[in-house]
């Protein structure tokens, strides 16, 4: 367990995603995506392979490209850590339609579960609000996760949360791998014509 939080990954995602709307998601590689997959297919949701650290800069491009529509992306604290030059850029950029969460269980989960940064004391809340960010928090219980998740993107920035989570690990459910396909029908709709 990572701190004193009680909260299961994949049960985080499916609240998460409970009330989405037309929300356009970023999966970050690996368990995100799973989790995503596993709380219902989506032809907004955006399943990231093969590019570690990509995620939160994807979803600036989505929010950046697409203002009036909001943009979740959902990662873990690895992969974060890897973009962590993308969150002063999304600072420096303000889109107020973009969300980030971060499900952290402080280790490399992808990898064999050795302790990532920040079970090394690493605050990727406090990161964001370095680097600008006018709403970070950390969140460690189902109350403020829910509270998080229902509140509208902040008018004056971009938001972020770190959410707490256990080291439980459920099995895998996969999405298609087909990047392109996956491409074109967040595009489609979208209503842009696949590429």
């Amino acid at each position: 367990m990572t701190g004193n939080t009680n909260i299961e990954r994949r049960q985080a995602v499916r609240r998460i995603l409970a009330n989405r709307g037309e929300t356009l998601v970023v999966c970050g590689l690996g368990s995100s995506t799973y989790d995503v997959f596993a709380a219902g297919d989506h032809d907004r949701n955006f399943y990231l392979w093969g590019a570690m650290g990509g995620a939160v800069m994807i979803g600036l491009g989505l929010a950046i490209a697409q203002p009036d529509k909001p943009v979740l992306v959902i990662t873990g604290d690895g992969e974060a850590l890897m973009g962590l030059g993308a969150l002063a850029s999304v600072s420096a950029q303000k889109p107020d339609n973009l969300t980030i969460m971060v499900l952290d269980n402080a280790h490399f989960g992808e990898t064999g579960m050795q302790p990532s940064h920040t079970g090394h004391g690493v605050d990727l809340a406090e990161v964001a609000n370095a680097c600008g960010f006018n709403n970070s928090q950390t969140i460690t219980d189902y109350d403020s996760l829910d509270a998080f998740s229902n509140t509208p993107n902040a008018a004056n920035g971009p938001r972020l949360a770190v959410v707490k989570i256990t080291t439980e690990n459920p099995e895998r459910a996969l999405p298609n791998l087909d990047g392109v396909y996956i491409k074109n029908r967040v595009r489609s709709s979208l209503g842009i014509q696949p590429v």
